[in-house]
C-alpha cells in the first residue's frame, strides 16, 4: 500500500576492477537480491477501476416523491448505557481518545455482533465523545448496517443525495466520487463545507454510521473532519453563551433543492425551512451544544441582519478554525465512523483525485432540538471531575505565545 511499495531489486555484477576478494570486507547492499522500500514522496498507487465489488451499491437517484416528514416519538438508547461503557469494551483489545474534546478509536469490537447492551453502550458513548471510529469491519455489509442503526431510531431517508442500486434501501445515504472525477475544492468555500446533517429537518438525526467501502490507500486524501459542538459551546464567554441562548437559527434545504434540479436530479421531498434553538441540550448527558452549521443556517431569528450575519460569521470561524475542538480521520478500507449529529459538525476533505472514494451512510432521527436551562457544561463538568482549573477566557490578557 503507497507510500510504502516493496519492490524487488534485483543483483547486478560490479565491475571487475572494484571486485573484493577478502570475503571479511564489506559487501554492497546491491550484491544481494533483497526487498527494498521505494518512496515517493506525495504519490499514492491508483487502484484499478475496471470492476468494483459493490455494483449494487453505486449511486442512483429514484425519481419518486416522498410525503413531508412527520414527527415521531423518539427514545435516546444512550441513555440505558452503562457508566463505563463495560458491556461495549468487554471484548475490545485497545481503545483511545485522538484528544480531550472529541473522537475514540476502538479495536478488537465487531459492530455487527453486537449485543443491545453494547449498543447503549455505544450510544451513550458517542454522546459524549462525538464520534467514535472502528478499523476494518467486514462483517458490518449494509444490511447489518442498517439493522443496527434503526436499534436507535427510524431511519432517515435524505430528499435529494444519491441511494444504493439495489432496491429497498432509500434509506441509505451513498457517497460516490470516481477516478475521473474532477476535484470539487474549487466549488466550495472550505468553511461552508463544514455542517450537520439534514439540520432544516424537524428531527434532525442522531447517531449516524458511515461506512467506506473502497477508497484512496493510506495517504491519497479523503480524510473527514469532525467539530465538537459541546467544546464550541465552551469556548463562548458566558454572556454570549447566555445571549445565544435565547435565539433560534432558520436552517434551510433550499440549496440542496437548487443543487439537484440544477443537475437535472429529482427532489424527492419537498424543500422546508425549520426553526432550531442555537444552543441545544442534550438527553443524554445533559451537556449544553452550540446547534449551528454554516452549510444550512441561513439567519439568525428576531435580530437585524448585520447581527445575525455577524453572529453566522463569528460562529464559523469558532467552527471551521479552533483545531483543539477538531479531529481528523484517515480512512482505510472497511472502516466505520460512528457519530452524533446533534453534537458534531463534519467536512469532507478533498485531494484525492484520480481515486475512487465510496461509502455508505445509514442515520436515524433524533428529538426535534430542546434547550435546557438547567443543562451543564462539558468542560465545567469534566474539570471538576478530573481536578482541572477552568479555563480562563479573558482575551484581553497578556500572553507569551511560543508553540
Amino acid at each position: 500500500m503507497a507510500p510504502a511499495l516493496i519492490e524487488n531489486i534485483q543483483p547486478f555484477n560490479l565491475p571487475t576492477h572494484i571486485k573484493q576478494s577478502n570475503d571479511n570486507l564489506l559487501r554492497s547492499p546491491y550484491t544481494e537480491n533483497k526487498k527494498h522500500i521505494v518512496y515517493e514522496p506525495g504519490r499514492t498507487i491508483v487502484e484499478t477501476q475496471d470492476y468494483h465489488e459493490h455494483e449494487d451499491l453505486r449511486p442512483y437517484f429514484p425519481d419518486v416523491r416522498w410525503e413531508p416528514l412527520k414527527e415521531i416519538p423518539y427514545h435516546d438508547k444512550g441513555i440505558y448505557g452503562d457508566r463505563d461503557f463495560r458491556n461495549l469494551l468487554e471484548s475490545a483489545t485497545d481503545v483511545f481518545d485522538y484528544n480531550p474534546k472529541i473522537g475514540t478509536e476502538i479495536h478488537g469490537v465487531n459492530l455487527a455482533t453486537l449485543t443491545d447492551a453494547q449498543k447503549n453502550d455505544l450510544a451513550r458513548l458517542i454522546s459524549i465523545r462525538g464520534v467514535v471510529f472502528f478499523r476494518n469491519q467486514t462483517d458490518l455489509d449494509i444490511d447489518a448496517q442498517r439493522q443496527l442503526g434503526a436499534y436507535f431510531g427510524k431511519l432517515h431517508k435524505h430528499a435529494t443525495t444519491a441511494v444504493p442500486r439495489r432496491a429497498g434501501l432509500e434509506d441509505v445515504h451513498v457517497v460516490f466520487t470516481d477516478g475521473d472525477a474532477k476535484d470539487q475544492r474549487a466549488v466550495f468555500s472550505p468553511t461552508f463545507l463544514w455542517h450537520s446533517d439534514v439540520t432544516y429537518e424537524i428531527q434532525p438525526p442522531s447517531y449516524t454510521s458511515l461506512k467506506v467501502i473502497s477508497g484512496p490507500p493510506r495517504g491519497g486524501g479523503g480524510d473527514t473532519l469532525w467539530s465538537s459542538q459541546y467544546a464550541a459551546y465552551d469556548l463562548l464567554s458566558a454572556p454570549m453563551q447566555k445571549y445565544l441562548e435565547s435565539l433560534s437559527a432558520l436552517h434551510s434545504a433550499q440549496i440542496q433543492a437548487d443543487g439537484s434540479h440544477a443537475a437535472g436530479r429529482p427532489v424527492r421531498r419537498e424543500p422546508i425551512t425549520t426553526k432550531h434553538p442555537l444552543i441545544r441540550t442534550h438527553p443524554v448527558t445533559g451537556w449544553k451544544s452550540l446547534f449551528f452549521n454554516p452549510g444550512f443556517v441561513t439567519s439568525i431569528v428576531g435580530i437585524p441582519k448585520a447581527e445575525s450575519d455577524a453572529i453566522i460569521a463569528y460562529l464559523n470561524e469558532v467552527i471551521s478554525t479552533t483545531q483543539e475542538i477538531h479531529v481528523r480521520y484517515q480512512w482505510q478500507k472497511h472502516d466505520v465512523a460512528f457519530w452524533d449529529n446533534r453534537i458534531c459538525n463534519h467536512s469532507a476533505s478533498y485531494g484525492f483525485t484520480g481515486h475512487r472514494r465510496h461509502a455508505v451512510r445509514v442515520a436515524c432521527q433524533a428529538e426535534r432540538p430542546v434547550f435546557d436551562p438547567t443543562g451543564k457544561s462539558q468542560e465545567e463538568e469534566l474539570n471538576a471531575r478530573f481536578g482541572l482549573p477552568n479555563v480562563d477566557k479573558d482575551g484581553a490578557r497578556q500572553s507569551n505565545y511560543n508553540d
